[in-house]
């Protein structure tokens, strides 16, 4: 069975209370849920890991060389600032596919451009909950040709 590593950054620990009218009232723990529900109908196994600091996302990527198949991140705030991201997703060379919660093109001005897309190999914007299936989905996929 395919392994993927699924990483949330900063906040998304607080789906629920942040903005809801933005991210939607479901939690972390929902999220977490829908995920394992997704992995297990599309036969990957998955491992989380979300963190509010940035060196502790690289280093779980450069971790994440040999043991995972894939990862699916949702780097929030760190999209639109971390080159470290980005180059530790290239340091590992595995397949990645990028999620987000809401449409960051319809976003603020400084939330419109992405460091880990171009790495990436999909990126998926504005569909909640369903874009990290949808990543899945995509990853199972890739790993499967």
């Amino acid at each position: 069975m395919k392994k993927i590593l699924v990483i949330n950054g900063p906040n998304i620990n607080m789906l629920g209370l942040r903005e809801p009218q933005m991210y939607g009232a479901r939690n972390y723990t929902a999220l977490r849920e829908f995920i394992c529900e997704s992995a297990a109908e599309a036969g990957l196994q998955v491992e989380f890991f979300q963190s509010n600091h940035e060196g502790d996302i690289v280093d779980k990527i450069q971790a994440a060389y040999g043991w995972f198949d894939g990862i699916l991140i949702n780097p929030a705030a760190y999209t639109h600032t971390s080159v470290a991201i980005l180059d530790a997703l290239k340091a590992v060379g595995l397949p990645t596919v990028e999620v987000h919660l809401t449409d960051i093109s319809q976003r603020e001005e400084f939330r419109r451009f992405s460091y880990v897309s171009l790495y990436a190999h999909k990126t998926i914007c504005g569909k909640g909950f369903e874009g990290y299936r949808e990543g899945l989905l995509f990853l199972r996929g890739m790993l499967s040709e």
